[in-house]
């Protein structure tokens, strides 16, 4: 196990974030450009329910000292991955078989996640440049 000098920073969550949020874009473009495809399902980007699993099972630590204990903690948010779900798996509330008139895709849905995905994106982003800002300024020694 290597470990590096950013573990201890928000840094590695920041950029597991900003590649969740790629991937949930390619998602909601995907669903977006197949509107017109009869019997396209669309898909969602489960990594929130994941992430808040991770942290949770992160809150105790513990060594198993006997093969027939429970393993404490097995893993961490860094591990936490999302997925690709089918809507039918993750649907909206409103998810409507025919939305679109030829599949579920809903229009009006897909533009306003795309637009929350693209506010999420922008924070995680500006969060991630500006811990890199506080580091440059601690090696400078202007803190």
């Amino acid at each position: 196990m290597t470990f590096s000098l950013f573990d201890k920073t928000k840094i590695p969550l920041l950029s597991k974030a900003l590649g969740v949020y790629a991937l949930r874009q390619k998602v909601i473009a995907s669903n977006i450009a197949n509107i017109g495809t009869a019997g396209y399902r669309s898909k969602r980007v489960v990594f929130e329910e994941e992430l808040a699993s991770a942290l949770q099972a992160h809150t105790m630590n513990g060594a198993r000292t006997d093969p027939n204990h429970l393993p404490i903690a097995t893993q961490t948010a860094s591990q936490a991955a999302p997925r690709v779900v089918d809507s039918a798996e993750n649907a909206p509330a409103s998810d409507d078989p025919l939305a679109s008139g030829m599949n579920n895709v809903d229009i009006d849905f897909e533009m306003a996640e795309l637009a929350k995905n693209q506010i999420r994106f922008k924070f995680a982003a500006r969060r991630l440049s500006d811990t890199f800002k506080g580091l440059q300024k601690a090696i400078r020694g202007q803190l």
